[in-house]
Formats: C-alpha cells, structure tokens, sequence
C-alpha cells in the first residue's frame, strides 16, 4: 500500500474515531443527571435533606398555633387533568332497610371511591415522569413499572415530612390579584421574591409559589385547565441547585403552560422529579397565607402510604 494511502485511511479512521467519541460524550452529557447525587441506589431523591435537626428548627417557627389546610376539595366537580375522573359510591353494613345491627342496634355506611390519584392537591412521585421512559436515578420504565403498581418509586415509600415551608408571592410581586395564563417566573423572579419576603431558600425547605390561579378554578374551570403562570425551567434548574426538598403552587400543574418553548410538553417536571429528585406539589390551596402575609412555616405531611402508586391526593398543612 502506498504511504499516501495509509495517511488517508488513517486520518479517516481517526476522523471517525473523534466523532465517535464527540457522539458518546454528547450521550454521556446527556444523562449526567444519574446516578444521583444522594446515590445510586436512592430512591426518595430531595427528601434526603430532611433531618432532625431541619425539623427542629422548622417547629421553632411556630409563633401563632395557627394552622392553615393546603389541600383543596376532591370531588366530581374538581377540575382535572382528562381523563381523570372521581367517584364515590356510599355502601350500608347493614342491610340497607333501616335493620340495625346486634342488640345494640348498630348501623353504619362505607364508602368506595373509584378516582385518579392525580386529581385534586396532589403529590408527584419520582416515578410520575421522566426523559424517554428514565426516571430517577436512571431507572427505566421497563425494570419498575407495572399495571399493578410501581416496584420501585412508589409513594408509599416516602417518609413523613416535617420542614420548613416557604411562601413566594409571586402576584404581589407582580402586582396583580391573578397572574395570567402563560406568565413564567424564573431565577430572576424567585430571588426577587425571595427578596421581597426577606428569607432565604435553604436545603430541604418546601417552596411554595403563590400566584392566585385557584381563584380561576372557582368562576371558569376550562380556561383553568388551559393554561397556567408557573415555574420556567431555569427557576426549576436554580432551586434544585439550592437542594429543596419540593415545590408547589396554587396551579394544576406547577410549570408554566403554554410553556416557554413550544416544542417542549411539561419540561419542568422531569427536570424536578427525574433529574433532581424534587417532589411536586399541585393545586395547593396558598390564599390563606398570602392574605397572611405568611412567608415561612412549619410544613407538615403525612404522605398518604397506597402501596405501588405513583401520586397521592393529600392536604399538607402549614404551621404559623
């Protein structure tokens, strides 16, 4: 073979050898988001920075006794991500013709409920969404997901939550009563909230976003479910860099809807529960705080424990 041959063919197996490496090392910068930080073998994510002493503290805010439910009505009537329904059916013990029972004449009813775990104020898990079927801490779809429920991930797993919350008015900042559909805040809005309440968002707090869409639920629920003001993907990025441990808001969805880029669909909540671990919070019910002028609290859940689920409803409370 000749030596100008040789060269060529070289230089074109090095050509491909650096594209090679140039398409492994965009794969591997694409999926540095596991394992995760906390582990590899983790599975409760930014609930690792809860601990005794968080709790402590987070009790120590308690000034007032005075309690403030966060959960919303669930209901028929509740507006819902389609096709998400509930239902409920009363059943009698007894025989449903006024026979009580025993000779101290016991009756009583039970109840079956046949609804979405999605519907409501709710709870997302790790395993809710993830990046073409990875979820946290890279697990697939394939090796924890089943139609009886998830292997791993599952919100029955979730240990109880006692931290501090945190509430960020975005619609005082922004100055109106209900931020419209479509409004993203980012890092630039949060610090400035943040700012505006004088506190500092510190690891294993729950942050809170206040911006008075549940109003909207209560007079036009379609135009609810249409959009949203919500958290940006550079807000979600910065307050996983700061270690909290979940986030909410007053919306059905958290993220900001339409979004900030058409082509993406609910970037948002990968970024928090896939890549980082963050639990997310929906339809949490902010307006007694805000009228408060709450900016922080004791925040306490006990994370309702269905075995192999993916979300829960819940109503957290706030502690002032």
């Amino acid at each position: 073979m000749r030596k100008s041959n040789l060269n060529t063919l070289l230089g074109n197996a090095l050509r491909g050898l650096g594209l090679l490496t140039l398409v492994l090392g965009t794969a591997h910068a694409n999926d540095n988001w596991y394992p995760s930080k906390y582990g590899a073998e983790d599975t409760i994510g930014a609930l690792n920075e809860l601990s005794p002493t968080k709790t402590k503290q987070a009790a120590e805010l308690v000034k007032l006794g005075k309690t403030y439910a966060l959960g919303v009505e669930t209901g028929p009537d509740s507006p819902a991500y389609a096709p998400r329904t509930y239902s409920v059916t009363v059943l009698q013990l007894d025989d449903g013709m006024g026979t009580p029972m025993g000779s101290n004449k016991a009756t009583g009813n039970d109840d079956l409920l046949t609804f979405w775990m999605g519907i409501g104020s709710q709870i997302d898990g790790l395993g809710h969404m993830g990046e073409n079927h990875r979820y946290y801490n890279g697990h697939l779809a394939k090796d924890f997901v089943t139609p009886v429920g998830l292997s791993k991930l599952s919100i029955d797993k979730l240990p109880p939550v006692a931290t501090r919350g945190v509430l960020l008015d975005m619609a005082k900042l922004m100055g109106k009563d209900i931020l419209p559909e479509g409004t993203a805040f980012n890092s630039k809005e949060i610090k400035a909230a943040a700012k505006a309440a004088n506190i500092k968002i510190e690891a294993g707090d729950v942050v809170l976003f206040h911006t008075g869409w549940l109003n909207v639920a209560e007079t036009d629920k379609s135009r609810f479910m249409a959009g949203e003001p919500g958290l940006g993907l550079e807000g979600a990025q910065y307050l996983a860099s700061l270690g909290v441990a979940a986030v909410g808001s007053d919306s059905w969805a958290l993220e900001v809807l339409p979004g900030e880029d058409p082509a993406q669909l609910f970037p948002v909540h990968p970024e928090l529960l896939a890549k980082n671990g963050i639990y997310i919070l929906e339809n949490m019910d902010t307006r007694a705080l805000a009228a408060d002028g709450a900016t922080e609290f004791l925040f306490v859940l006990g994370v309702p424990r269905f075995v192999g689920a993916v979300q829960a409803v819940i109503n957290p409370v706030a502690i002032r």
